[in-house]
Order: structure tokens, then sequence, then C-alpha cells
């Protein structure tokens, strides 16, 4: 471990939860298939992450999510052990599949019910749900009919959407609609390695414009229902992006188009500033998907952001890239320090990101949604996870929270990836992230070090 590396000269060096105010956010987020199993029971329908860890090849270790954290079984001791932790805050997500099991029609009374067991036992034990519709899982029979390349998938989305907020909204005040559309539509349209699988630019503009527009639709049909005091927002993965060569042309223009794509191309929508097509000149393309009205419906006034921040991303110019030109620098090529998914270790990114998308005009709020690390962790004789990395990893992070924080910026809240282990999508269940350590063949839940400073974090026992 390099000290330099998870606490930059730039982090505030001692702080408390009281320098954040009382009115700031704390807690731990989750996704509904990478804990909860259970993926045939009590009629839930597969969804498209069902289909794909079947495939050869795909899972390393051909892991599947069929039992993961057992969430769906074990939700109530969870609760228990997140409220011990003294974390008030929870972000979950709903299983589209699990609600309605063929995507559209026909609610499923177990799969309803265990969301509002759910929430009603966040409410119970002083724990404030945060529900993210989307978290990657669309219902199978959705993806039958062309899933998010097909424009009904809006609609299919929206009464959903609608479903849920009648029915939880009484109880449910903060909301999010998408998670990291980036990251569905590229990794699972485009580059092939997440479902559905696809490996076409064709369908990556078409799902990319379809979730801009369910991301803004669905923030239009949630307003509409829930009460005048719900929050609603949406989250994005970003990363802050440098140039192999600072001084470099070519490596800063390539920057700049990773930028646009990893970073800009959903935001920006929402904001009624379009596509940074400018800057991607392949994003062009995405007019053959558009139709009369479509951008004109691309923006909505979310009441905050969240950003979703694990790395920064080194770029240099790539010939060999066609149409992007650009690649990424890995961290072991740069002889920096690195985590289990081979994420380069730093924390400062996270400041960067919080810094870019509060520049945007008419971003009100801002929310960390996720943030975390993925290091090896072994339970010692004393059974006790002494993970040392990712503490320091936690702390740095919060650290640059403050800092933005205290230069103005508007972030308030704050959301650990992730509370339990869980499986880590097509890394299996190799990578933990979690504050809490799960034997995958018992189910034994062990706090682990990490967990500890957070939750002496949290009650203000350590600085």
């Amino acid at each position: 471990m390099l000290p330099a590396a998870f606490f930059p000269p730039t982090s505030p060096d001692l702080f408390t939860r009281a320098d954040f105010g009382s009115d700031f956010h704390w807690g731990v987020s989750a996704a509904a298939y990478q804990t909860e199993g259970a993926w045939n029971l009590d009629g839930k329908g597969p969804s498209i992450w069902d289909d794909f860890v079947r495939r050869k090849g795909k899972i390393k270790r051909a892991e599947t999510a069929e039992v993961a954290a057992d969430f769906y079984l074990r939700w109530a001791n969870d609760l228990m052990l997140m409220q011990q932790m003294g974390i008030s805050n929870f972000r979950f997500s709903v299983a589209w599949s699990r609600v309605l099991p063929n995507g559209t029609n026909g609610i499923s009374s177990n799969g309803i019910g265990f969301y509002d067991r759910l929430v009603d036992g966040c409410l119970a034990r002083g724990i404030t749900p945060w529900l993210t519709l989307y978290h990657w899982d669309l219902p199978s029979a959705l993806q039958q009919r062309g899933g998010w390349t097909n424009p009904d998938v809006v609609g299919w989305f929206t009464d959903y959407a609608q479903l849920m907020a009648a029915h939880l909204g009484d109880r449910v005040k903060h909301w999010l609609v998408l998670n990291e559309p980036m990251a569905f539509t590229g990794a699972g349209h485009l580059l092939g390695i997440h479902a559905p699988g696809r490996r076409s630019l064709g369908a990556f503009l078409a799902a990319t414009h379809h979730a801009a527009l369910a991301q803004a639709e669905g923030g239009r049909v949630l307003r509409a229902i829930l009460p005048a005091d719900a929050h609603i927002g949406t989250t994005f993965s970003c990363s802050h992006i440098m140039p192999w060569r600072l001084g470099h042309p070519r490596d800063l223009r390539a920057a700049r188009r990773a930028d646009a794509l990893l970073n800009r191309l959903f935001v920006e929508p929402s904001l009624g500033l379009g596509y940074p097509v400018q800057d991607v000149p392949l994003l062009g393309w995405i007019e053959r998907y558009i139709r009369p009205g479509d951008l004109e419906r691309l923006p909505f006034d979310f009441d905050f952001l969240g950003v979703q921040n694990y790395t920064r991303e080194v770029v240099r110019h790539a010939p060999w890239v066609p149409l992007l030109w650009a690649s990424l620098v890995s961290a072991p090529r740069r002889g920096v320090p690195f985590t289990d998914m081979g994420w380069e270790v730093y924390p400062e990114s996270l400041y960067h990101a919080l810094k870019q998308f509060a520049a945007y005009p008419n971003v009100k709020r801002l929310v960390v949604t996720e943030n975390g690390s993925a290091f090896p962790d072994q339970i010692n004789l004393m059974g006790q996870v002494p993970d040392v990395e990712r503490q320091a990893f936690l702390r740095a992070s919060i650290g640059q929270v403050l800092r933005a924080r205290q230069e103005g910026i508007p972030v308030e809240g704050y959301f650990a990836w992730s509370f339990t282990d869980n499986f880590e999508w097509a890394e299996g269940y190799g990578p933990r992230f979690g504050l809490v350590h799960i034997d995958y063949e018992t189910q034994r839940r062990t706090v682990k070090n990490s967990g500890h400073w957070y939750s002496q974090f949290l009650r203000g026992e350590v600085a």
C-alpha cells in the first residue's frame, strides 16, 4: 500500500462527520440482481442477466447470481445489521421482472409484496429508503421484443415507473430513475461483455437514445405521481479523464472524446444540451433513431444527480481503434496501485468528478450514490476482516467529498458501494466491494474493519 496514493495532499487531513453538517445523507448502496438471489422464486420472471450468466464464457468461473447474497430471504437481518452500524440511508433497486414477470401487465403480488416489506422494514428501523427503478436487469420477455433497442421500451419503462410510484410513493421519498445508463448501453450493446451481450454500434446508439428518453420520461412520470416532497434523481457513471501525454495534442483530443463518451453522453441530454456529437462524431449516427419530438423530450429537471465514481482513466490516441481513435492505458501498465478490478487507486478522481458535474448550469444537487473499492479479503483467526486498503480508500474518498463541499460544490450525500459483498457482474464473486464480508457457502455476515470504521465515523467516534 502506498500512502500517497490513498491520501492525496489536497485531501483534508483530519475531519469528522460533523464537518459535513447535519443534513448530509450517509448511506450504503446495493442492487437487486447482485444481492437478492431467488432468481425464480415466488413467480419472478427471468431477466437478461439470468439469461446472460448461462452463456458459456461470459462470467468468470461460470458463476451465477441464483443465490448471490440471498438478500431476498435475509433482508430483515441485513437491515438489522445496517441499523446496528448506524447507517441511516439505504439505496437499493427493484428487480423489474420480480414485480412484472413479463415486463408489462400481470403484477406479481409476491414481488410487489417483497418491496412493500423491504420499505416498511427500512422505515421501522430508522433507515431512509432510496429506490432505484432500473439497475440493469431488464425482463427477458422485453429483450425478446428488442429490449433497449426498441423505441417501445420507453413506454414499457414509464408504465413500470408509474406502477412503482403509485405503490410505494407514499413511503419512499428518494427515487432514482436509471443506474449508469452508459454502462448498460455500452457494455451490454457495444462491447458485449454485459447483458444482453450484443456487439453492434447500431444497437448501442439505439439503446443510448431510448435510455436517454426513458431517463427523462421516467422522471416526468415520477413527478406527476409522487408527493411534492419527493426527491427525484438519476445516476451517472463517471471517471476523471486525463491524457497519457499531457502536452500531446492527439492524446488531449483522445481524452476529450473519451470524456464525452464516458462522462457526458447522458447527463448533457438531460440538461437540454443534446448529445456531445461535436466531440464524438460517431454519435452523429444516433440521428437515425431520433423520432420527431424526441429531442424536446430528452431534458428533465432532476432534483439531484447521482455521481458514481471509482477511479480515473488515462487515455491515449489510438489509430487502431476505429471511430473513437482512443484507448485506455491500464493502471498495471502505468505502474500505479490498482484494485482487484484493475482500477487505479485514485480517490481524488471523486473530487474531480463532482467538480465537473457541478459546473453544468442548472445542476441543483449532487449525491455520491456509489463509491468503493475491491481488495482481497480474508477472515483471520480472530474472526476479523482487516481490510486496511479499503478502509484507507473509504476515508480518503470521503475526504475528497469534504474538499468538494468546502469549495461550495453542492454535494449532499455519500453512499458507499457496497453494503455487502455481492455478485460483481461478469467478474462473478471474485471482487469484493462490501463493508460486510459474506461467506457464500454459509451466507454468514462479518463486518469488515472498513465497515467498523464507517460505523464509528457515522457515530462521530473517529476522525
